[in-house]
């Protein structure tokens, strides 16, 4: 189940919005864990609504507002545990997003929806979802800008926790990763810059990482970088950095890109507050 909501009014982004603002966060659907008895004592978040939770996004939606292009892992689409609130949407609205998109890669029901999500102030030319090999519930967004050949392809994932199965994930994001030129790949990988899957994953594509050795996990004292965003030689990055912002059980990640000139972004002039899903 996916969902997408966008803004009607465009125009094309203005050569001083070459350079954009890119984020990836693991939110942990607003439960907020900052300590390690956290997850036994706040497991119960996983699985009711709690009233911190509307605090925690209003918080986080105040964060992600700065940047242009947001990729976010362990969103609610909406079941009893976010108080049937759509995360994506709800993040949309508040940090004033025109367009957002919501893969739900595992339906629980009324008792949860496990999904990714992509919030953004330019509209993509063209969004894919992918399911990722191994047990289901690991999935991946692929948002295009611009010409199919030549455009701009960011690529969202979150993956599993096993090594053996984000091995086979990775080789089959690497095929998705390579039928683009300028790619950026953003998300929750679960393992480190020098790990064997990542090894694979540099081996395979022409991807690399602007800084090494960000730890963005756990939050309270991070030691493991396993939330990365990498980037293709074409596309220049810099001010690579993780925010401190407890929010979540993970650190967000942000650099900036500059786009090539020949990609045309659809920008939005205005931001609503709140559009239809389509």
């Amino acid at each position: 189940m996916s969902h997408m909501n966008t803004a009607q009014t465009l125009e094309p982004i203005a050569s001083a919005h070459k350079r954009l603002r890119l984020l990836s966060y693991n939110i942990q659907t607003g439960i907020a864990a900052t300590r390690p008895h956290h997850y036994l004592t706040h497991s119960w978040k996983h699985v009711l609504p709690h009233a911190q939770s509307l605090e925690n996004l209003n918080k986080i939606a105040r964060l992600v507002s700065d940047f242009d292009i947001v990729a976010l892992q362990e969103v609610d689409a909406g079941s009893l545990r976010s108080g049937f609130i759509n995360q994506a949407e709800y993040l949309a609205v508040r940090g004033r997003f025109p367009f957002w998109y919501c893969q739900t890669n595992r339906n629980l029901g009324r008792f949860a929806q496990h999904s990714n999500a992509l919030l953004g102030k330019i509209r993509p030319t063209h969004v894919s979802e992918y399911k990722l090999p191994g047990l289901p519930g690991r999935g991946a967004i692929l948002a295009r800008y611009g010409d199919a050949d030549t455009g701009l392809a960011l690529l969202m994932i979150h993956l599993a926790l096993g090594s053996r199965a984000r091995l086979r994930q990775l080789g089959y994001v690497s095929e998705l990763v390579n039928a683009h030129k300028n790619v950026v790949l953003m998300g929750d990988l679960n393992c480190e810059a020098h790990s064997p899957e990542m090894d694979i994953l540099f081996r395979n594509t022409k991807l690399r990482e602007p800084a090494q050795c960000l730890n963005t996990f756990p939050s309270w004292r991070p030691t493991r970088n396993i939330d990365h965003i990498l980037v293709t030689p074409t596309l220049e990055a810099g001010n690579v950095r993780v925010l401190h912002h407890t929010f979540s059980d993970h650190l967000p990640v942000a650099l900036e890109i500059t786009v090539p000139n020949d990609i045309v972004l659809p920008w939005h002039s205005e931001t609503p507050q709140c559009a239809d899903n389509y």
